[in-house]
């Protein structure tokens, strides 16, 4: 799956993803510690699916905080010093 697709998801969309590909990732080491596993590269693909997803999802919450903060450094007289 591409970021890009991914982007267009609201957050709620994202979060459920991520619980399922999490749980996905959890069943998935049970079968590769067992040796039933058929396709081991499933276990990476899902595993930068998650990251991809918790980037995205940091992205969001870095750009919604970003904008409470001033934007212009506060001026020495207005910072208050501990002696």
């Amino acid at each position: 799956m591409k970021a890009s697709e991914m982007r267009d998801w609201d957050n709620v969309e994202i979060r459920a993803r991520l619980g399922e590909l999490r749980e996905e990732k959890f069943r998935l080491r049970f079968k590769t510690a067992t040796m039933q596993l058929e396709n081991p590269k499933m276990l990476q693909h899902i595993r930068r699916d998650i990251a991809r997803l918790s980037t995205i999802l940091r992205e969001r919450e870095l750009s919604g905080t970003a904008a409470d903060m001033p934007t212009a450094p506060l001026a020495p007289e207005t910072v208050a010093t501990v002696e």
